[in-house]
């Protein structure tokens, strides 16, 4: 194919098809996520620390393995097996919720929490790690706003398709239809790697290489990859916050389980119209005209502001949204994902086209698994503790709030880090400056 050829389809056809794939990802993600949420509001937020250590053991348990897929096995090999492999565990569940009452929240509730954040850390970080690598640094800063668009809507669309199904067919065979998205998904993504891989100069039919290791190593020698992973930790403790304070709001109103899964989707649609309202309007301007950086940070700017708001008036219970909640902090539930979904995220992913294809993908994916879960586990005991010694909204979301003014300073650090390839000079499918 000739390059004028190629960067016609790069600017065409691959970003549709990039969006179309993450549409039906984010379809089958979001219709498992009130299923499992389901589960957590039956518990309450005191499960919360054991369901996230679990989680982060087998995280760390998979990393090697992830490694030793990155670096043996060709791109193709490595989206088609690891998609494969949630979509046969879909399918595996199925009986398992059919029979949710006879083997009990609890014990269904650990297996599949643990099983759906591994699910959703490592099939969206893979993702954008294949984003990553057939953008160029140029084009993501362009296209990436689109491609999560696409996201979004599926993201919009899951809670809708979750609404209208699960009083009708219930809730074990939501499970069916989340696997036939993901294969939707999949089937996308291979075409268009096989699209990318025929273009000049590609390197996405070469297997990665380097140690099973080298995303825990990089963590500390690249300061990008180091303020990724305070900025992650931050994000998390503020919204690790959030769903705890709602996980006990859900166990004191609602008794059965497709009020439950109503109630959480309920809150996702919110969340993801706002994330649609930034991608269709904010966030492609600044990301085009003032650059990434200012992605992390005005987000950041927004949650210190919201979570003030929280701890200066606290709340009494009112309705929002048809919820019975303290309005600010439904809002700040809300508007926080909506930001970390619809800025956060393009921007993050646009950065790191200016890093070497082994850093997006190891050093991304251990960030964004294994570094997100060790924050959960952290801040979820922290929390815990806070209440037990009597801590209420107004304290937890002060605490937030100084959180929040970290994260603004490590945003700014982040967005203009020096060992980023400056912008226009990382290639697609490399990521490093190209010679002189």
């Amino acid at each position: 194919m000739s390059t004028r050829r190629y960067a016609l389809t790069v600017e065409g056809a691959a970003p549709a098809l990039s969006a179309l794939a993450f549409f039906f990802m984010m379809v089958a993600y979001y219709i498992i996520r009130p299923v499992r949420d389901q589960l957590i509001g039956a518990l309450g937020s005191q499960s919360l620390p054991l369901f996230y250590g679990v989680v982060f053991v087998v995280m760390l348990l998979l990393m090697p393995v992830f490694g030793m897929l990155v670096a043996h096995f060709r791109r193709r090999k490595l989206l088609g097996w690891s998609y494969s492999f949630f979509i046969l565990c879909l399918l595996a569940f199925v009986p398992a919720f059919v029979a949710q009452d006879r083997i009990g929240a609890r014990e269904l509730g650990v297996v599949f929490f643990v099983w759906v954040s591994v699910f959703n850390l490592f099939v969206v970080s893979l993702f954008w790690s294949f984003m990553a690598d057939i953008f160029s640094s140029g084009q993501a800063r362009r296209v990436f706003s689109l491609i999560a668009l696409g996201g979004m809507a599926g993201a919009i669309f899951g809670p809708l398709v979750t609404k209208l199904l699960v009083q009708v067919i219930g809730v074990a065979p939501l499970l069916l239809v989340s696997a036939l998205a993901l294969s939707l998904s999949l089937a996308l993504l291979l075409r268009l790697s096989d699209r990318n891989e025929r273009g000049p100069g590609n390197r996405g039919d070469e297997a990665i290489g380097g140690s099973l290791w080298a995303g825990v190593k990089e963590l500390w020698s690249r300061p990008f990859l180091r303020y990724m992973a305070l900025l992650m930790l931050f994000g998390d403790g503020i919204g690790t916050l959030a769903y705890a304070l709602v996980a006990d709001y859900a166990k004191a109103n609602f008794a059965d389980t497709v009020a439950r899964t109503s109630f959480y989707n309920d809150l996702d649609l919110a969340t993801n119209l706002l994330g649609a309202v930034l991608q269709l309007s904010v966030t492609p301007w600044l990301l085009v005209r003032h650059g990434a950086g200012w992605g992390l940070v005005l987000p950041s700017l927004v949650n210190l502001a919201l979570l003030l708001g929280v701890a200066l008036l606290g709340g009494g219970s009112v309705t929002f949204f048809g919820l019975g909640m303290p309005p600010l902090l439904a809002v700040m539930l809300v508007i926080t994902r909506g930001f970390a979904f619809g800025m956060t995220k393009p921007a993050v992913d646009a950065l790191y086209t200016r890093v070497p294809r082994e850093t997006r993908y190891k050093g991304k994916n251990f960030i964004e698994t294994a570094v997100w879960r060790f924050g959960d586990l952290v801040i979820t005991n922290v929390v815990s503790g806070l209440r037990a010694l009597g801590w209420g909204v107004s304290g937890l979301a002060l605490l937030g709030a100084g959180v929040a003014a970290l994260a603004a300073v490590v945003s700014r650090r982040a967005g203009w880090s020096s060992d980023l390839v400056p912008e226009g000079q990382a290639r697609a499918g490399n990521g490093e400056t190209p010679p002189a």
